[in-house]
């Protein structure tokens, strides 16, 4: 028995309430039990519960013992005065209120519809121990109507957008509210293209944008900024003594001076290259974000005002400089030309950095349209393809757009990974037996 169980098992009342009565003997009706409560406190809000003939308005508390009270420290906390009845599984030690009296606890071993326990260890230890990554549900999925799954689908595409846009939010904060500098370091950590996210952050955090937009129009410069402050540009006693090498390590050591950015260089070894195709290397990226940076001088209006793909496309179109034509690294010339941002990559920069920005600012303007904006770009763009959403097509879930499988990598990291099967619609269904 968890927690998370026994609540579901509150929620849904599958327990006998026929006779219930309290650890002291006091009769028992429920009449309300109350609304899930996800944040901080006590776990049911505006319970209504008869004991001894008494009717109480407040707070439940779920644990497996009682003497978990004391263990989670609530005698020391003011939120759970308000508790009047403290459900559990088993009642292991009497909880006393601070005036004293003996907090009522109704102890639910016994009385749970063993069929509801077999359901949920059925589905929670599906495959274990050999498929602990997979999808619980996947040999029952079949039994549930497919309009409880697309629920799913509508509930865990908000739930990942909303996530992703706190996140824009925070660093919207970190940057007293600045819009601008925002969208430039959001979208710059997505040129990271994930491996390289932390360390794609960290850069544009060293280098402000407003510093980087003094240089516009000239890319050697924005290119010295970028990769000198990335701690990429060779030290001369790599003997690489390319034109291009030479010109970016003369304008960073004057531009590095002018900003006083050398305290801030960022070490090479931060930026990872293994597991890489050459196309995604992260010197390739960084001559791409110069790019996009010597092309735009406001990013924050560019993306949030673009009517549609076509534009989103465009703007991502971007080319590296020459040098980066012809090589993958420093000094090692390629054999064959460098591809320029593939569709795939502006796809995934559109999905990952555009349209939780769009999200953020709907929510930071409340103005939902820029939502439904934001729900139709990912309507407009083909769906992911890894092995999330390879896993999810194998149970006949349809993966056409990414707004598919956008809710499909949700739904499998915050759901079916973290096995929080009574929080899903379908892991919900299956328990309550369809």
């Amino acid at each position: 028995m968890n927690e998370d169980l026994l609540s579901f098992i509150w929620q849904f009342q599958y327990f006998d309430a026929s006779d219930l009565h309290t650890e002291d003997g006091e009769g028992v009706s429920i009449l309300r039990t109350g609304h899930r409560n996800t944040n901080a406190g006590p776990d049911f809000s505006d319970a209504r519960i008869r004991i001894g003939g008494v009717e109480w308005i407040g707070t439940v508390e779920i644990h497996t013992l009682s003497s978990d009270w004391l263990s989670h420290q609530h005698d020391n906390d003011t939120a759970y005065q308000s508790v009047i009845l403290h459900v559990v599984w088993e009642n292991d030690k009497p909880i006393y209120r601070p005036d004293g009296t003996m907090l009522p606890v109704l102890s639910l071993k016994g009385l749970v519809r063993l069929s509801i326990l077999e359901r949920y260890a059925s589905l929670i230890h599906a495959g274990e121990p050999y498929n602990t990554d997979g999808i619980p549900c996947a040999e029952q999925f079949e039994a549930v109507s497919d309009l409880q799954k697309y629920s799913m689908i509508d509930k865990v595409l908000l739930e990942r957008l909303d996530q992703k846009a706190s996140k824009v939010l925070e660093l919207l904060q970190s940057n007293q509210q600045d819009w601008e500098e925002t969208t430039y370091q959001w979208l710059g950590q997505h040129f990271g293209f994930k491996l390289n996210d932390p360390a794609f952050l960290r850069l544009t955090q060293i280098i402000p944008l407003k510093i980087l937009q003094k240089h516009r129009g000239q890319s050697i410069q924005l290119e010295a900024l970028l990769f000198g402050s990335a701690g990429l540009i060779p030290d001369p006693s790599d003997e690489i003594e390319e034109l291009y090498v030479t010109e970016l390590r003369r304008e960073y050591s004057f531009l590095s001076n002018k900003y006083r950015l050398a305290a801030f260089q960022m070490n090479p070894h931060e930026f990872k290259f293994l597991r890489l195709r050459p196309a995604g290397f992260p010197t390739i990226r960084l001559s791409q974000f110069a790019s996009l940076l010597n092309r735009n001088n406001v990013l924050f209006s560019a993306l949030t005002t673009a009517t549609d793909i076509k534009n989103l496309q465009q703007l991502f179109a971007l080319k590296q400089s020459d040098y980066w034509i012809h090589h993958f690294q420093f000094g090692k010339p390629s054999k064959n030309a460098v591809p320029v941002m593939g569709k795939d990559a502006i796809h995934l920069l559109i999905i990952n950095a555009v349209v939780p920005l769009l999200v953020a600012y709907s929510r930071h303007r409340q103005q939902p349209e820029l939502l439904d904006k934001a729900l139709n770009w990912l309507s407009e763009i083909p769906s992911e393809n890894n092995r999330i959403t390879r896993a999810w097509e194998t149970l006949g879930m349809k993966v056409k757009t990414a707004a598919d499988s956008q809710a499909l990598i949700g739904w499998y990291n915050h759901y079916c990974s973290a096995k929080k099967c009574l929080d899903c619609v379908v892991g919900a269904a299956l328990v309550r037996s369809v």
